[in-house]
């Protein structure tokens, strides 16, 4: 059961502050950061990140590294999953209830009656959290694209950008290099950016912007060099070479997200174990997570039970990348996606992996696609399907079928964050 929380209410109300959900412009956060005192102004130093995949998990790399040295990180991410409060991370530690609700009561008293997105005036709740709890960095996702997003407020120290894919195409363009603009966007003027493996289109608009702004530019295959040799990962760079573990974080695309995080961590200056931290302590939930307990799992306690939250093309190559690396066992998929996504393009890698999807509809989202068309998807892209009332109706069926198979849950973080609610 759900528990209540005071700051749900509060959260509520946000919803109500403006007419669209998104809404890209920093007009509106300047004008509220300028009524809390810029808080912006006043956090520890910042690490911006943006791009299409891997920003949660290089920050979540980044993080251990830091902690593991000593350092206290604060770190927003979005969205959450099951509370909002992962979104708010203070010197280590998820925000705790009572705080949270007093900033956002702050927020919405000093907004008054002015539009304002939810994640915008989430975000500068976030700012005012950060300037008031002392920390050593502040590490910060991107919401959506990076030009106009309401983190892009901040005077980073370092700046990243993850692979750039297609993805969000009715905000951000419809081509890669027009989405790469838009990510890029987060370069400031004289601040190095670390830059993850690009398309060539992808990497000459980042290049570009970063000459014209004079930000140093360490980029994937020029500057530092990451891959999997013998089950062990090897990092080079200017500095040298690094012999160590695979990231504890399942997939192969996770060893370039290592390669940013360790060389963001270089760059600082952390030393070895720092970087070793940051390959094998990191946590990040959802991204080919393996589910071990909780209610979920005691209903079908043969099956082994994978959740993952990607739901663009790339994500859905990271995930048959990671299935084609896993010991052959038959794999069953229940999906949920929304409607503004490429499912197809999605589901295409997922094909010679799968023996079979299940469909369902997201429960309690507005966007997500009916199971019925989602199954039609999957079939398009040569996958058998069915269509399934509930993620528990779609893994009791398959645990009677096939007792020892493999199930992932999958094709949308809305979708994960209901799971582990459900789950526990």
């Amino acid at each position: 059961m759900a528990t209540a929380y005071g700051s749900d209410a509060v959260l509520e109300r946000m919803m109500t502050l403006h007419p669209k959900v998104i809404d890209l412009t920093l007009d509106r956060v300047h004008r509220l950061l300028g009524l809390l005192g810029n808080p912006e102004r006043a956090i520890p130093p910042g690490i911006h990140i943006a791009g299409t995949n891997g920003k949660g998990s290089t920050q979540a790399m980044i993080r251990a590294g830091l902690e593991a040295g000593g350092s206290r990180v604060h770190a927003y991410t979005s969205p959450h999953l099951a509370r909002f409060h992962e979104r708010i991370r203070l010197a280590g530690e998820l925000i705790s209830e009572p705080a949270l609700t007093t900033l956002l009561d702050e927020c919405v008293a000093k907004n008054g009656a002015d539009e304002i997105t939810f994640f915008e005036i989430t975000t500068c709740a976030a700012f005012l959290a950060f300037a008031r709890t002392p920390a050593d960095w502040t590490l910060l996702e991107v919401g959506l694209g990076g030009r106009l997003d309401a983190t892009n407020v901040i005077e980073p120290a370092l700046s990243i950008i993850t692979p750039v894919s297609l993805d969000h195409q009715a905000f951000l363009g419809d081509t890669v290099g027009a989405i790469a603009g838009e990510k890029a966007g987060i370069i400031k003027r004289g601040v190095p950016c670390i830059v993850g493996p690009q398309t060539d289109e992808g990497l000459a608009v980042i290049e570009a912007r970063a000459e014209r702004l004079g930000a140093p530019l360490l980029v994937y295959g020029q500057h530092w060099h990451v891959w999997e040799e013998n089950g062990r990962m090897l990092y080079q760079d200017e500095r040298g070479l690094l012999d160590l573990p695979l990231p504890n974080l399942p997939g192969p695309h996770q060893i370039q997200n290592a390669g940013a995080a360790i060389t963001a961590l270089r760059h600082l200056g952390r030393d070895e174990a720092a970087v070793e931290a940051a390959v094998t302590r990191a946590e990040w939930p959802a991204r080919m997570q393996r589910l071990r307990r909780g209610p979920l799992v005691d209903s079908a306690p043969s099956v082994e039970l994978w959740l993952d939250g990607g739901h663009n093309p790339a994500g859905g190559e990271a995930v048959a990348a990671t299935l084609a690396r896993m010991p052959e066992r038959e794999t069953h998929v229940i999906c949920g996606m929304l409607n503004t996504k490429d499912v197809t393009g999605y589901m295409v890698p997922l094909a010679p992996h799968v023996t079979r999807l299940h469909a369902v509809t997201i429960p309690g989202e507005k966007n997500t696609l009916p199971a019925d068309e989602t199954a039609d998807a999957a079939r398009a892209a040569g996958i058998d399907a069915v269509a399934a009332g509930s993620v528990a109706e779609a893994l009791a069926a398959i645990a009677a079928a096939t007792p020892a198979a493999r199930v992932l849950i999958c094709g949308s973080l809305y979708l994960a964050g209901a799971i582990l609610r459900e789950n526990g």
